[in-house]
């Protein structure tokens, strides 16, 4: 298994990726303008179980890949490093707010339910998943385990920050809706936090 230093360094990236508005944070704080905190809870956990299919499926994934090559696999870390800075560049620039009015109430069961798919289907997820746990794989080990455990930590620290989003939107809704510019900052702090981790990894494995 990866070591404890390793892990930590997860750990560390990981939350700071959770805590940062991105599309995700915004969509729950749209759906529980509209439909209620009980609306907003439902969509946050629908949302994690949906990325649990990219985790099992990502860890199936770069398996094969090391097993097929492990240049392939070096491969894949540096686009994926460069596919972070890209998601952050193009965060920056997109740094506009979920609009509660595109998003109509629906009900807890069903927003549930959409929940699970919209991320299932979500090939961004996927990307992301593919791109970030890599980063702390060591190939030489059990690599399915390794990236399961790994995405399992990362769902989880997502749908807290999505449950706690949604507390907080529950009750400052009026708040935040009037305060577009400081929404529109938090986005664009997120893609700059994108941007420095992609950088920090590929150019410490460069020098590595």
């Amino acid at each position: 298994m990866f070591s404890f230093q390793t892990f930590l360094l997860f750990l560390a990236a990981a939350t700071v990726i959770a805590i940062t508005p991105g599309p995700g944070i915004f969509y729950i704080v749209a759906r529980t303008f509209t439909g209620g905190r009980a609306e907003g809870v439902a969509s946050s956990v629908g949302l994690g179980l949906g990325g649990l299919v990219h985790v099992f499926g990502g860890a199936a994934g770069v398996s094969a890949l090391i097993m097929a090559s492990a240049e392939a696999f070096t491969t894949l870390k540096v686009a994926g490093a460069l596919y972070l800075i890209w998601l952050g560049a193009k965060t920056w620039r997109e740094a506009r707010f979920v609009d509660p009015a595109d998003v109509q109430a629906i009900g807890s069961g069903r927003a549930f339910r959409e929940g699970i798919i919209v991320e299932a289907l979500n090939p961004k997820t996927a990307a992301f998943f593919l791109a970030f746990i890599p980063q702390f794989v060591d190939p030489s080990i059990n690599v399915p385990t390794q990236f399961v455990v790994l995405g399992l930590v990362s769902v989880a620290l997502n749908t807290s920050a999505d449950l706690i989003v949604t507390y907080w939107a529950a009750r400052a809704k009026d708040g935040f809706a009037r305060r577009p510019s400081f929404i529109r900052r938090m986005r664009q702090a997120s893609g700059a936090v994108m941007c420095g981790l992609g950088a920090t990894l590929l150019f410490a494995r460069r020098n590595g």
